[in-house]
């Protein structure tokens, strides 16, 4: 293998993938598709699914994602999930013997809050790597609220609920972004003055969104969230909070 192409498929709806990225998925000669064991079925289908609004013909590779190990600290247990991650890869592709580049399906966008790309440096020897930009989930969460992303003249810090649980509202910023927070972190911060606008299945038609003051729109968004979890087996949530 010498080319690599981690194209931004959006949400999972078909819609949000560009002209781009469909042609790329046409001219690959192999696809590699993740599974995540059968509670998180629907995200491989999802991809299928794209795969197919998009015309794409070349075969596809599926493989078992690695369950991280929790008994590490975080950056050790990170850094041997990548590298299992690309261990698989290599197999798989290997395996197949493509004649040409080799496709990854990437949520959102690769270079945006992903490890794709640091995944793929970890392969030997190192592939030619394209990045097809997509829709990100802090455009799609904006877009489906109808808000800006910013203030005016103001900063947003993006970061992680582990983060804003250890420590606390970012300095210097009046709107954040948390994505990817299980534990719904905006719960430990005193609600007074801020706003919340939430999303999960951000473009898909079970799309859920709340917002308002955070102390009102709180409790909702945690029981939603429960809700859609136990529901589906899986979520793809983030959020945006404003200080008045």
């Amino acid at each position: 293998m010498t080319d690599l192409w981690l194209i931004g498929i959006g949400t999972g709806n078909p819609a949000h993938v560009t002209l781009e990225a469909r042609q790329a998925l046409r001219d690959a000669a192999l696809v590699l598709v993740p599974r995540k064991g059968p509670d998180k079925a629907d995200l491989a289908d999802l991809r299928h699914a794209i795969l197919n609004a998009c015309g794409s013909r070349a075969p596809v590779a599926e493989f078992d994602m690695p369950v991280r190990d929790e008994g590490r600290p975080y950056l050790e247990r990170v850094r041997h999930w990548h590298d299992e991650i690309a261990a698989l890869w290599t197999r798989a592709i290997a395996t197949a013997r493509p004649q040409g580049p080799v496709a990854l399906l990437v949520w959102g966008d690769p270079g945006l809050y992903d490890s794709t790309l640091r995944i793929a440096a970890r392969l030997d020897p190192r592939p030619r790597v394209r990045v097809v930009p997509g829709i990100s989930a802090l455009q799609a969460l904006t877009a489906a609220h109808a808000i800006p992303f910013n203030a005016v003249n103001g900063a947003v810090t993006v970061t992680t609920g582990r983060r804003l649980r250890d420590f606390g509202w970012p300095e210097g910023t009046d709107t954040v972004v948390v994505m990817l927070d299980g534990e719904l972190s905006f719960q430990r911060l005193d609600p007074a003055g801020i706003e919340i606008w939430w999303g999960a299945f951000l473009g898909l038609p079970n799309q859920l969104l709340e917002a308002g003051p955070l102390a009102q729109a709180g409790p909702r968004i945690v029981a939603a969230r429960a809700a859609a979890r136990a529901r589906h087996g899986w979520i793809m949530d983030t959020y945006l909070l404003r200080r008045r």
